[in-house]
């Protein structure tokens, strides 16, 4: 007859299993003999339904990983695909819990993990445009989720980061702000979000410096005070702003000093 054994743990919840019942390592399949695992009831069982001791019981024996990947809860088979064959994975592609396809987007071949690109799931997704080969990241340029699409503009391709200047999310700009060659950033010159104009004024050519000198938030104008040309420079040292005037201020100081060794002319 089968035997509930009470279950000591170091730390965490109290030890059952998925389904809130008592655990019998007597009917375990990792007991037997001939399949025999390290286990430490209450500290690493995969029979427990605490995702720490599930972890800790694969880090122990990730040979055991394969046999759980059909396991019933669904962390038993998230934790176990971080650890299972390779080639035992694309089963998992098509897992009803999304914590299983996240698991198994972090590990599979680029070819599989195309198959991800559309999950239902944006955490699933997220880890898809995270591992994707950039130029595959251009199938994830309409993703409905904001933060998928972030990761996409922080990895596509230079000649797709155009494409994603519109985009309706400003986290979205502000990455391909940071990303696009200086030459481009009009673009984003007129964005309607004075953070993201700042990272245009932080990085765009001379040519663009003198239409952003008028920009009506303090912080692009700053920004162009920092490193614009004298003229630029004795126009914003008027700006009614102070932090505007003292950069101004500051940068004509330097344009103004004598060249030296030390100090080339810039």
């Amino acid at each position: 007859m089968s035997v509930a054994l009470p279950m000591l743990h170091e730390e965490g919840p109290l030890a059952v299993d998925w389904q809130g019942e008592p655990i019998r390592c007597d009917s375990c399949p990792c007991s037997r003999a001939e399949n025999a695992a390290r286990c430490e009831p209450g500290r690493a069982c995969v029979q427990d339904r605490y995702s720490l001791r599930i972890t800790r019981f694969f880090g122990w024996n990730p040979r055991h990983a394969d046999q759980f990947l059909t396991h019933p809860y669904f962390e038993v088979r998230a934790i176990a695909a971080r650890h299972a064959n390779l080639f035992r994975l694309s089963s998992l592609l098509s897992d009803p819990d999304e914590t299983v396809r996240g698991s198994v987007a972090t590990r599979v071949p680029q070819g599989l993990l195309r198959r991800l690109v559309n999950d239902p799931h944006r955490e699933v997704r997220v880890r898809v445009a995270q591992r994707l080969m950039p130029p595959s990241l251009v199938a994830m340029l309409k993703d409905p989720d904001y933060y998928v699409r972030v990761w996409v503009a922080r990895r596509i391709p230079h000649t797709f980061l155009p494409r994603m200047a519109e985009d309706a999310e400003s986290e979205v700009r502000a990455e391909v702000a940071e990303r696009l060659s200086p030459g481009a950033l009009g673009l984003l010159s007129r964005d309607p979000d004075p953070r993201i104009r700042r990272v245009v004024a932080r990085r765009a050519p001379a040519t663009l410096l003198g239409a952003l000198a008028l920009d009506p938030a303090w912080e692009v104008r700053w920004e162009i005070a920092r490193r614009g040309s004298e003229r630029l420079c004795e126009q914003l040292s008027l700006d009614p702003e102070v932090e505007v005037r003292a950069a101004a201020e500051e940068r004509l100081a330097e344009l103004r000093a004598p060249a030296t060794p030390e100090r080339p002319m810039q």
